[in-house]
């Protein structure tokens, strides 16, 4: 669809909700609000959750997550598109189906399966389904050294050489991008690894932030990325400027004391620093 002065770009999130407003599609919206594009919400999942951990999970039925994505592509100009926290393999078969069928935009998977608090957030035999039906339509795909474990049956990555392999070997499933974060790991710097099938890698490091604030992180850097790619950046540049804006959320929120356990990343840090009108 042609650009039309005053059509602000939209950015879709696919995912769960976060009762507790940290992660899930609580994050993405606030994140998408924050770097300018207007965010659409597909709710996949609720969860009863807080900092602490996550207490209860109700799907939403495959056929009306269809409806939602249905209705939001009838009327929005949709940019880009990012996949969440699915929770079971219908889930995931269906959201296969709307990005197959639909002309989203860029499309970020992001294969959510555990939260920070070590909670479940997709069923065992969901990760067949993300494997080798999912990554396979993804222009992007965003895990973590856990979830990429997971996904190639190997022991977590250890060494930037093993992220990187690692890395190659999920590119090897389909997607046309991996960003392997490594934010999980140990050292002075958090380092993520892209690797695009055209065969370009590249290494991205910024200092490691000490604070029990990390709720949200993945679902944040994954939006990130998301409403950059809806602005139309090129993908190397939308995943730089994306880790860039996580780790500012990362730093501002160091000091927030939301919760008891792992708070939030602070997704409006730029906005705060603009009073509101009087």
């Amino acid at each position: 669809m042609a650009d039309v002065p005053g059509r602000q770009p939209v950015a879709l999130t696919i995912a769960g909700s976060d009762s507790s407003g940290g992660a899930g599609i609580q994050a993405d919206l606030k994140t998408f609000t924050a770097l300018g594009v207007y965010g659409a919400s597909v709710v996949t999942a609720l969860t009863a959750q807080n900092t602490c951990g996550v207490s209860g999970v109700l799907g939403v039925p495959s056929a009306f997550i269809v409806r939602q994505v249905d209705a939001v592509a009838a009327d929005l100009d949709v940019r880009a598109v990012k996949t969440g926290m699915l929770g079971d393999a219908a889930t995931v078969a269906a959201v296969a189906a709307i990005l197959a069928t639909h002309s989203l935009g860029p499309r970020v998977v992001d294969p959510v399966m555990v939260a920070t608090s070590g909670d479940i957030l997709l069923e065992h035999d969901a990760i067949e389904a993300v494997r080798h039906v999912l990554l396979p339509l993804a222009d992007l795909a965003t895990p973590n050294l856990d979830e990429a474990a997971k996904l190639l049956v190997r022991p977590v990555a250890r060494t930037i050489a093993e992220v990187e392999a690692q890395a190659v070997s999920i590119l090897e499933l389909g997607p046309r991008a991996v960003l392997l974060k490594g934010g999980h790991g140990d050292g002075d710097q958090a380092v993520d690894v892209l690797v695009t099938a055209a065969g370009h890698t590249w290494r991205l490091a910024l200092p490691r932030i000490d604070t029990r604030n990390t709720h949200g992180t993945g679902c944040t850097l994954s939006a990130a990325i998301t409403a950059f790619l809806a602005l139309g950046l090129p993908l190397d540049e939308a995943v730089r400027r994306g880790k860039a804006f996580v780790w500012q959320a990362l730093t501002h929120g160091a000091s927030l004391t939301l919760g008891e356990g792992s708070g939030p990343v602070d997704h409006l840090f730029a906005i705060r620093k603009h009073p509101a009108p009087q």
